[in-house]
């Protein structure tokens, strides 16, 4: 049955090559299993062409979104932030851009991320080192007490009396919520008609400046001190009250200039926005008031489900390291003398928990707490970080660490600035940033842990300015983000040394008395003490 096939074969192969019998010639069906192989290898590849051609289809529609979101910030940045109206679009581009932040539909860049296997692999590995610290403190329990003990005790201590922090933060937020919103619709709707606007406006502000100061200013330290929270309730009110006072000002800055603009008709009203929009303010994860945001069209249960588990990971996550990693250096069983060796390897040592520290803080909050908001109410606009780990220089750090800070420090710091300046004096208005910026850092820290020590002030204001003009925008080099890296981690090494040794010191050498000198004094520098 195979005679016939052979010879047209061998004579085709002969055409070819006159070499090809001897090779196939022995096995005359291998004519017919070669055109089986053929048109499975025709299948595979057309397989493999449809998975590249969905992948690149992927790729070139992300480059296209990517594209056009671009460019609808550039040509929305002539869209007003109130009253719907369109500007002049012919006006120059330094009055065009002066229209402030422009909210677009966009997802977080490590959401992105993460659906890349080898960027997921990463978190997979942290998630494991989570596992490998648990692991470790069970053993260590079992082996010490020779039972398996599940406690908790850093944690609830830290987050005690979580009472007081609710009931304070509900005077906060409706404190909030109503006197400043009241304010401006009394003020809007005597402006038009008041002779003089001038002298209302400037009593209005100093009234409301007063009553921002005593409520939001003075009454969260009067909680944290006069009911010594531990910690992370310190933190709560402390970050509140900042957060409530940014969205206050906020919300006053973007609508006050709106309606003395717009004169009302004779016989209409003055226009003022919503209560619920203010509402949806001051809990969307911004700092940035628009009287809308672009919004998604339905919350995505399963990811809100994904993100708070992520959160109370990052939550056991710091517990474990503090436990294991900070705890046990940073209080000694025996008195040790204070030397320069033993400083700088205690920096050293705190290096890796605190750059976990900084990273578990910027994941948690950052991304997850900040989405966990955004998808409960349905904003659209995640950008709350850029890629701050490429960064090559310190300007861009400080630009793409915390975009929603970063934004309002920005809209009414930098920007306002310059304009009280005439667009003369740059550098002092990125100066007058940094202080400010420092000097809430260091507040929050020092009303959180209880005692003043300027660690953070110091390495913000004074490092990070040498910084971010030393390593500005114009070093590209990869070896620029290599210094990068380097100096986080020998920051956060610093600060988690120092904090962690004045905490101790100040629990074994208490202070005698409360002057002005004891109380700036930091104990660690001092305090000599044996448990």
């Amino acid at each position: 049955m195979t005679t016939p096939e052979t010879p047209n074969g061998v004579v085709h192969r002969n055409i070819k090559t006159p070499q090809s019998e001897e090779i196939s010639g022995p096995a005359g069906n291998r004519n017919n299993v070669s055109d089986e192989d053929l048109r499975q290898w025709q299948k595979h590849m057309q397989r493999v062409k449809e998975k590249v051609l969905e992948q690149v289809q992927v790729q070139l529609s992300d480059l296209l979104d990517q594209a056009l979101t671009e460019t609808v910030e550039s040509f929305t940045q002539t869209q007003p932030t109130f009253n719907g109206k369109t500007t002049n679009k012919s006006a120059p581009r330094s009055q065009r851009t002066d229209d402030g932040k422009v909210f677009v539909a966009r997802p977080s860049l490590l959401d992105e991320l993460f659906e890349i296997n080898h960027i997921r692999t990463i978190y997979h590995m942290f998630v494991a080192v989570l596992l490998m610290f648990c692991l470790s403190t069970l053993a260590v329990d079992y082996i010490d007490q020779g039972r398996i003990v599940l406690e908790f005790d850093l944690l609830f201590f830290a987050f005690g009396k979580l009472g007081t922090v609710i009931w304070a933060w509900a005077v906060m937020f409706f404190y909030t919520l109503l006197v400043p919103y009241l304010t401006l619709v009394i003020w809007g709707s005597l402006y038009h008609t008041c002779p003089s606007k001038l002298g209302l406006s400037l009593g209005t502000g100093l009234i409301l400046s007063a009553v921002q100061t005593y409520v939001l200013g003075l009454f969260p330290i009067f909680v944290v001190v006069q009911y010594q929270l531990p910690p992370a309730s310190r933190f709560i009110v402390i970050l509140e009250q900042i957060r409530f006072l940014m969205k206050s000002y906020s919300f006053i800055r973007e609508t006050g200039p709106v309606i003395m603009r717009n004169t009302p008709k004779e016989g209409e009203s003055p226009r003022f926005p919503s209560l619920s929009s203010y509402l949806y303010f001051l809990f969307c994860p911004t700092l940035i008031y628009r009287e809308s945001y672009p919004r998604n069209t339905h919350i995505r249960w399963k990811y809100v489900g994904i993100t708070t588990g992520m959160i109370f990971g990052c939550l056991f996550y710091a517990y474990f390291i503090l436990v294991r990693l900070c705890v046990p250096v940073f209080r000694p069983e025996t008195k040790q003398p204070f030397s320069k060796r033993t400083m700088v390897l205690a920096v050293f040592h705190s290096i890796l928990p605190g750059i976990m520290l900084l990273l578990l803080c910027f994941f948690a909050f950052l991304h997850c707490w900040l989405n966990l908001f955004g998808e409960l109410l349905r904003f659209a606009d995640r950008m709350f970080y850029k890629d701050w780990w490429n960064s090559t220089s310190f300007a861009n750090y400080y630009r793409t660490w915390n975009v929603v800070v970063h934004d309002w420090l920005y809209q009414y710091g930098y920007r306002d600035f310059l304009w009280l300046s005439k667009r003369k004096f740059r550098t002092a208005a990125m100066l007058s940033v940094f202080i400010v910026s420092a000097v809430v850092h260091e507040y929050a820290l020092a009303m959180g842990f209880g005692f003043f020590y300027p660690v953070m002030f110091f390495l913000f204001a004074i490092f990070g300015v040498v910084f971010n003009f030393a390593m500005n925008d114009k070093r590209q080099s990869p070896v620029f983000n290599v210094v990068m890296w380097a100096s986080l981690f020998l920051g956060q090494g610093v600060q988690v040394c120092l904090y962690s040794q004045e905490w101790y010191a100040q629990i074994h050498c208490p202070r005698t008395e409360n002057s002005f000198w004891e109380i700036v004094t930091p104990r660690s520098w001092s305090c000599s003490y044996q448990r």
